[in-house]
């Protein structure tokens, strides 16, 4: 199951109880992400200790082929957004696998 940001906004009740309205986790949530939209629109990195980077790569325009018709087209150049997830995560993540 994906974590959804309804799902966040009920765990960040959970956890915080200094909330006085029942709409305050979900602006906190709202305001966070707009942050973070607005700081890559920039081209700036949004970078959070122990969970990761989200950075903007640019993708350069290259040949490519339409899946459904076999035609071959034209992608265009393109920003996508990119995150590199820190070392304690991938840690974390990968101790699972370990013998």
């Amino acid at each position: 199951m994906a974590l959804t940001k309804e799902r966040i906004i009920k765990e960040l009740s959970g956890y915080m109880r200094v909330f006085k309205k029942q709409d305050e986790p979900q602006h906190l949530l709202e305001s966070l992400l707009e942050l973070m939209k607005s700081t890559l629109e920039t081209g700036e990195d949004v970078k959070i200790s122990g969970f990761g980077k989200f950075s903007i790569q640019e993708k350069k325009q290259r040949r490519g082929r339409n899946p459904q018709t076999g035609e071959d087209m034209v992608l265009r150049a393109r920003k996508v957004v990119h995150f590199k997830c820190s070392g304690g995560l991938r840690d974390k993540i990968n101790e699972s696998i370990k013998d």
